[in-house]
């Protein structure tokens, strides 16, 4: 697998996603996958709020699905929550190379994912190609951030290991391979979380990756989520008072 990160200029207030891909990716290898950061899709979307203008938590309050009610006692001020089934500090708000602004999540990142791919596709005629929209995120007890998706397009999120054998010829029956996430982990990697201004990458020769021949449908997706009462660590959710907000 290779990875290449993209260099552009600042992204700001009144860019255009589609002009940034015109003008910093001039050609794409057949299966190969775009990892583009959420920041600068929500930039290029208006999907940021003047850090001066509203509280921040009542900015959390509104963009977020589930709040872990006492988790602003956090000695470092965080706001645990759960949005789109993810969970991520502060609802995914960003201040970090915002410029005096809150950055949001894209209003629908699935949908800007598919139209991205569609676009890019036909641009540069391509049979094979997979579109990842990128977060950073914290792991619990690890110091440091790591990569995830918040939408994909193009390919199979996950590789099934059940039913299958391991080297031992032992049936696996839980196995399965989070490839969505681990390519944006590695993407993100690349890109950087400071000033390289590198908030596209290139992943190609991915000899593990399914292409599919069209968007995720709304089964699939919902069906990569996992029912709190099935989910490991449902003991350490439930455990916990979550407040779920109204949209």
């Amino acid at each position: 697998m290779k990875i290449k990160s993209v260099k552009t200029h600042k992204i700001i207030l009144g860019d255009n996603l589609f002009d940034i891909l015109d003008k910093y990716i001039s050609f794409i290898e057949e299966g190969s996958i775009i990892a583009i950061t959420s920041k600068i899709v929500a930039i290029c979307e208006r999907r940021i709020v003047k850090s001066d203008k509203i509280n921040k938590y009542e900015l959390i309050e509104k963009e977020a699905d589930f709040i872990l009610d006492d988790s602003k006692k956090s000695k470092y001020g965080i706001v645990i929550t759960i949005k789109n089934n993810l969970l991520i500090p502060t609802a995914g708000i960003d201040e970090s190379n915002g410029n005096g602004y809150f950055i949001l999540w894209p209003k629908n990142p699935q949908k800007t994912a598919n139209e991205i791919r569609r676009y890019l596709k036909k641009k540069f005629r391509l049979k094979k190609l997979g579109i990842i929209i990128t977060d950073s995120k914290t792991t619990p007890l690890r110091w440091g951030t790591s990569g995830v998706s918040i939408a994909f397009s193009g390919f199979s999120p996950l590789n099934n290991y059940i039913g299958k054998k391991d080297i031992f010829n032992k049936r696996l029956n839980v196995t399965k391979a989070n490839v969505y996430d681990a390519l944006a982990s590695s993407a993100v990697l690349v890109m950087g979380e400071g000033n390289e201004q590198t908030p596209i990458a290139i992943i190609k020769d991915v000899s593990f990756l399914k292409f599919k021949n069209g968007n995720p449908t709304s089964r699939e997706i919902k069906n990569l989520r996992i029912n709190l009462k099935d989910d490991l660590y449902s003991s350490l959710f439930e455990s916990r008072k979550w407040k779920k907000m109204k949209k």
